[in-house]
C-alpha cells in the first residue's frame, strides 16, 4: 500500500515542493506538490530523477581509502581519525594555512552541510578558503555588500507584479532561477503577459528564455557592462527621480558620461536607438525589474555589470518597490543575522600568496587554488578538504589543477562519487543524499520571489554505513580539535555537544524562533514545530518594501557609486578603444550554455538525464560555419593559447554571428574515475580553453564568457 509524503527538491535554487509516493522504503512516483505556496506543482526532469541519483550504483555509500591505484573500504571511525591526524600533522609542520577547504555548489543545498562546514572551518582556521561562489556568484555578493551594506541582501525581480522584466545574460526558464528562487516561471511569465506586461531578453544566444520573450536583443559577448552603462546614461538624460534613499546620484551621472548609447552601440552590437528605446520603456513602465546572472557575472567586467543592473532598478524607482527588484523577508533571516554579528562581508582583507587575488567574504577566488598548491614556499597549500565539488571540471585550467591535486600531501573529499577531482583524494567520505535528509532551503528562501517557509523531514532511512554530511564535518572538527590538545580539547567537546544536542535541526529551530516571523522567547509566531505540522509549507505573503530598515550601510542609504566600482569604470572605458570591431578578428567569442537536465558536472551519470538530443555540441552561426567549411554534425577543433578541445558542430542561427556556444560541466572519462554512464558520453571540458589567470581584475572571478577562440574542422591541421 502506497502513501504520499511531501518534501523539497534540493537539486537547484528553485527548491520545488515534491509529492512523493512511497511503498515502504521504495519511491514509486515523484510529482510536483500543487499545494506548495512557492512552486505550485511545478517540477523539472532533475526532480523526477532524484531517486535514480540515490540508487546510482556508482554512488559511494561507505568511506574509501586510496592505496596506490586501487581503493579499499575503511570504517568511519578509522577514516575520520586518519583524516584529522593527517590534517593536524600538516598544520603542525607548516601552519594553519597549509590546509585549504573547497565547498562545491551542493554544499549550500544542504542546510546541515552549510551550517557545519562553517563549524569545521572555524576549527581548521585556514585563510585558504575557497568555494564555487567565486566561479560565478562573487560579483553578486560584492555588489550587495558595497551598495546595501551586506552580502546577504540580494534584490530579486518581483515577477508576479512587474509590468516589464529585463533579463540580461540569464536563462531562468532552464535554470529555474539563479540568485533568484523562482520555480514555476513559465506560468509566472504567462501571467505577466496576460496583465499586459512584457519580457525583454538581452543575450548572445536565443535561449529558451529569449524564445519566450516579447523582445530579444543579441549582444556581443563580454560587452554587457557597456550596454548597461549606456542604459544608465540614457536614463540620466531623461531625468532621474529625486530619492533621498539614493546616495551619489550626481557623481554617478558624471561617471557614466563616456558611455552614451551612440558611443557603445558598435562595440556591443545593439543599435543606439534600441538602447534609448529600452531606457525609455524602463523609465516609463508602471513597474520594472532588471536581472542578470551567469552571463553578466562570469565575464571581464562581472562586478560592474552586476552593479549596473542594480543601479537601473534604483534609478527607475523600482528598487524595493512592488513589481520591481525587492528583498525577501525569509523566516531565517541571514541578512539580519549578519548585521547583528557584524558578518556583513569583507573584501581585500588579504590576498592570495601567488597572484595577489583579493579575498572576498573570507574566501579567496578559486582561480588561485592550483597556484597555491603547486608553488613552493612559505604558506604553500599541502592539504585539502573538499565537499560536493568537482573543480577539475568547473574552474579554468582544470588540467593544471589536476596535476596540482596529484601532488598534495593529503586530500580528503566528502562526496558521492569518485569523479574527476576526488580520484586524487586519499580518502573519500560519502554522505547521505536526497530523500535520506531533512530539507530546509536555508539560502534560497532568502532570494525567493515570495516569502515562504518550508521544512521536510527525511523520507527514507539511511543505510547502516551512511552518515549525513553535517555529521562528517562535526566528526572531523571534533577530532582535529582533540588532536591539537590543550584548550582545543574544550572546543572539540563543544563541537560534540553541538552535534549531539542540537544538530542542524536544533540550530534551525533557534533561527526560526528568532527570525522576523518567529515568536522569540515568549511571543506568538512561526516555529519549527509549526512547519512540521504544515507539510506543504507556510505562505508568508508577497514581498514587501523593507528599505531603509534593511540597509546596513553606514548612512542607511543605497550607495549608487561604490568606490571599487568607480575605480573600475576607467578599465571599462578602455574596452571601447581596445575592443576590435566585429569581424576584424578571425576568432569567435565563446559563451556557455545550460541544460534543464543537468546541473554543472554531476548529473551526467544518470541515463535518464543524460540521454536524448545532442547535448555536448558547439553551436555555430551558419555564416561562421560557412566561412570555415564546417558542416552540421561534423567534428571541430576549438582552441586558445591555453588549450584545445573537440566537439560536434551544431549549425544554428540561435547564436549571433561571431559567437559560439558550448555547455560546461563535461570532460568525463578521465583515468581513475568511477562514472560508468558519464564515461560513455565524456564530452570535453570547456574550461581547458581558459587561462586560470583570466579574471575580472576587480572581483577576482574567473572569466568564463566572451573567450576568443579559433574554430576549425577537425581535419584541419
Amino acid at each position: 500500500m502506497t502513501e504520499t509524503r511531501h518534501t523539497i527538491c534540493g537539486l537547484c535554487d528553485a527548491s520545488c515542493g515534491l509529492a512523493v509516493e512511497l511503498d515502504g522504503d521504495q519511491v514509486v512516483r515523484v510529482r510536483g506538490d500543487r499545494e506548495d505556496p512557492l512552486s505550485r506543482g511545478y517540477l523539472c526532469a532533475k526532480a523526477r530523477a532524484a531517486q535514480e541519483i540515490l540508487d546510482d550504483p556508482d554512488r559511494l555509500r561507505s568511506p574509501q581509502r586510496r592505496v596506490g591505484d586501487r581503493w579499499e573500504p575503511v570504517g568511519w571511525d578509522e577514516a575520520l581519525d586518519e583524516a584529522a591526524a593527517r590534517i593536524h600533522g600538516i598544520q603542525a609542520a607548516h601552519g594553519r594555512d597549509a590546509v585549504a577547504q573547497y565547498l562545491g555548489t551542493q554544499t549550500f543545498h544542504s542546510y546541515g552541510a552549510a551550517l557545519f562546514s562553517s563549524v569545521f572551518q572555524g576549527v581548521l582556521g585556514s585563510r585558504n578558503r575557497y568555494s564555487a561562489a567565486s566561479v560565478d556568484a562573487l560579483p553578486r555578493m560584492l555588489v550587495s555588500m558595497w551598495m546595501y551594506g551586506s552580502q546577504a541582501l540580494v534584490p530579486v525581480p518581483d515577477v508576479d507584479r512587474t509590468d516589464l522584466l529585463l533579463i540580461v545574460g540569464s536563462n531562468p526558464l532552464v535554470s529555474n532561477g539563479s540568485a533568484w528562487t523562482v520555480p514555476d516561471l513559465p506560468r509566472r511569465l504567462k501571467a505577466l503577459r496576460e496583465r499586459g506586461g512584457a519580457l525583454v531578453v538581452v543575450d548572445p544566444v536565443r535561449t529558451r528564455t529569449a524564445r519566450a520573450a516579447d523582445q530579444h536583443l543579441f549582444i556581443r559577448p563580454g560587452t554587457d557592462a557597456l550596454f548597461l552603462l549606456a542604459l544608465i546614461h540614457a536614463l540620466a538624460g531623461d531625468g532621474l527621480p529625486d530619492d533621498a534613499l539614493l546616495a551619489d546620484v550626481d557623481r554617478l551621472i558624471q561617471a557614466v558620461e563616456p558611455f552614451a548609447p551612440e558611443a557603445v552601440a558598435d562595440a556591443c552590437g545593439i543599435a543606439a536607438a534600441d538602447i534609448r528605446d529600452l531606457a525609455r520603456r524602463l523609465g516609463a513602465a508602471g513597474s520594472a525589474a532588471c536581472h542578470g546572472r551567469m552571463g553578466t557575472s562570469t565575464q571581464e567586467f562581472g562586478a560592474v555589470a552586476t552593479w549596473a543592473l542594480d543601479v537601473l532598478n534604483a534609478l527607475t524607482g523600482n528598487l524595493d518597490r512592488p513589481g520591481g527588484a525587492m528583498f525577501t523577508t525569509p523566516a531565517v533571516d541571514l541578512a539580519g543575522l549578519a548585521a547583528r554579528t557584524g558578518e556583513t562581508g569583507s573584501f581585500a582583507g588579504h590576498h592570495s600568496r601567488v597572484g595577489g587575488l583579493p579575498e572576498a567574504m573570507g574566501e579567496l577566488p578559486v582561480a588561485a587554488l592550483a597556484d597555491e598548491i603547486a608553488t613552493p614556499g612559505e604558506g604553500q597549500v599541502r592539504g585539502l578538504v573538499t565537499h560536493a565539488g568537482n573543480p577539475v571540471l568547473s574552474i579554468p585550467d582544470g588540467r593544471r589543477l589536476a596535476g596540482a591535486l596529484d601532488g598534495l600531501d593529503f586530500f580528503v573529499a566528502i562526496d558521492l562519487y569518485r569523479n574527476e577531482t576526488t580520484r586524487f583524494a586519499d580518502l573519500i567520505l560519502p554522505p547521505t543524499f536526497g530523500f535520506q535528509r531533512d530539507v530546509y532551503p536555508l539560502l534560497f528562501l532568502g532570494m525567493a520571489v515570495r516569502n515562504t517557509a518550508r521544512y521536510a523531514a527525511a523520507l527514507l532511512p539511511r543505510g547502516p554505513e551512511e552518515r549525513h554530511d553535517w555529521e562528517i564535518f562535526a566528526g572531523l572538527a571534533r577530532r582535529l580539535a582533540r588532536d591539537r590538545g590543550g584548550l582545543w580539547r574544550l572546543a572539540g567537546l563543544g563541537v560534540g555537544a553541538l552535534a549531539r544536542w542540537l544538530g542542524p535541526r536544533g540550530v534551525l529551530a533557534l533561527l526560526l524562533r528568532f527570525g522576523p516571523h518567529g515568536k522569540g522567547l515568549f511571543g506568538r509566531g512561526l516555529t519549527l514545530g509549526e512547519l512540521e505540522r504544515q507539510p506543504h509549507g507556510v505562505d508568508l505573503g508577497a514581498l514587501e518594501p523593507r528599505l531603509p530598515g534593511r540597509l546596513a550601510t553606514a548612512d542607511r542609504r543605497v550607495a549608487l557609486l561604490p568606490e571599487p566600482i568607480r575605480g573600475d569604470l576607467d578599465r571599462v572605458r578602455r574596452q571601447l578603444t581596445t575592443l576590435p570591431p566585429p569581424g576584424d578578428d578571425d576568432r569567435l567569442l565563446l559563451v556557455g550554455r545550460r541544460h534543464p537536465r543537468s546541473f554543472n558536472s554531476w548529473m551526467h551519470n544518470i541515463d535518464r538525464l543524460a540521454r536524448g538530443d545532442r547535448r555536448f555540441t558547439l553551436q555555430v552561426h551558419p555564416e561562421d560555419a560557412g566561412t570555415r567549411g564546417i558542416a552540421d554534425g561534423a567534428s571541430v577543433h576549438i582552441s586558445t593559447d591555453a588549450g584545445r578541445i573537440s566537439a560536434p558542430a551544431e549549425v544554428t542561427d540561435a547564436v549571433m554571428p561571431g559567437t559560439v556556444c558550448l555547455p560546461h560541466g563535461w570532460g568525463h572519462g578521465q583515468p581513475g574515475t568511477a562514472l560508468a554512464i558519464a564515461n560513455q558520453r565524456p564530452g570535453a571540458n570547456v574550461n581547458d580553453l581558459i587561462d586560470a589567470g583570466d579574471v575580472d581584475d576587480l572581483a577576482g572571478t574567473s572569466r568564463l564568457s566572451g573567450i576568443p577562440v579559433r574554430v576549425s574542422p577537425a581535419d584541419d591541421r
